[in-house]
Protein backbone atom coordinates (compact mmCIF):
# COMPACT_ATOMS: atom_id res chain seq x y z
CA UNK A 1 0.00 0.00 0.00
CA UNK A 2 1.10 3.12 -0.89
CA UNK A 3 0.98 6.22 1.75
CA UNK A 4 -0.79 9.32 1.64
CA UNK A 5 0.79 12.62 1.29
CA UNK A 6 0.09 15.44 3.26
CA UNK A 7 0.16 19.07 2.67
CA UNK A 8 3.63 19.67 4.30
CA UNK A 9 4.65 16.17 1.75
CA UNK A 10 3.34 18.02 -1.58
CA UNK A 11 4.71 21.07 -0.25
CA UNK A 12 8.50 19.88 0.68
CA UNK A 13 8.12 17.25 -3.28
CA UNK A 14 7.27 20.86 -4.94
CA UNK A 15 9.62 22.75 -2.91
CA UNK A 16 6.78 25.64 -2.77
CA UNK A 17 5.48 26.91 0.32
CA UNK A 18 2.66 25.27 2.30
CA UNK A 19 -0.05 28.41 1.50
CA UNK A 20 0.97 28.25 -2.30
CA UNK A 21 -0.33 24.23 -2.15
CA UNK A 22 -3.64 25.40 0.13
CA UNK A 23 -4.39 28.09 -2.69
CA UNK A 24 -4.03 25.40 -6.27
CA UNK A 25 -5.89 23.11 -3.46
CA UNK A 26 -8.85 25.68 -3.32
CA UNK A 27 -8.70 25.95 -6.86
CA UNK A 28 -9.18 22.10 -7.62
CA UNK A 29 -5.83 22.49 -9.22
CA UNK A 30 -4.19 19.45 -7.04
CA UNK A 31 -6.23 16.45 -6.62
CA UNK A 32 -6.59 16.32 -2.79
CA UNK A 33 -9.07 14.42 -0.85
CA UNK A 34 -9.88 15.28 2.57
CA UNK A 35 -9.11 12.43 5.04
CA UNK A 36 -10.70 13.42 8.10
CA UNK A 37 -9.58 16.95 9.43
CA UNK A 38 -6.73 16.65 6.77
CA UNK A 39 -5.96 16.60 2.93
CA UNK A 40 -4.25 14.37 1.42
CA UNK A 41 -3.31 12.96 -1.84
CA UNK A 42 -1.92 9.04 -3.50
CA UNK A 43 1.37 10.14 -4.89
CA UNK A 44 0.49 8.53 -8.10
CA UNK A 45 -2.52 11.31 -8.61
CA UNK A 46 0.39 14.01 -7.67
CA UNK A 47 2.28 13.02 -10.93
CA UNK A 48 -0.38 12.75 -12.80
CA UNK A 49 -1.23 16.57 -12.38
CA UNK A 50 2.20 17.59 -12.26
CA UNK A 51 1.99 15.66 -16.07
CA UNK A 52 -0.83 17.51 -17.22
CA UNK A 53 0.50 20.91 -16.22
CA UNK A 54 3.19 20.36 -19.20
CA UNK A 55 -0.02 20.14 -21.40
CA UNK A 56 -1.79 23.44 -20.42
Amino acid sequence: MTKLMTVNDVAEFLGVPKSWVYDNWKREAIPFKRVGQGLRVRPNDLNRWLDEQGAK
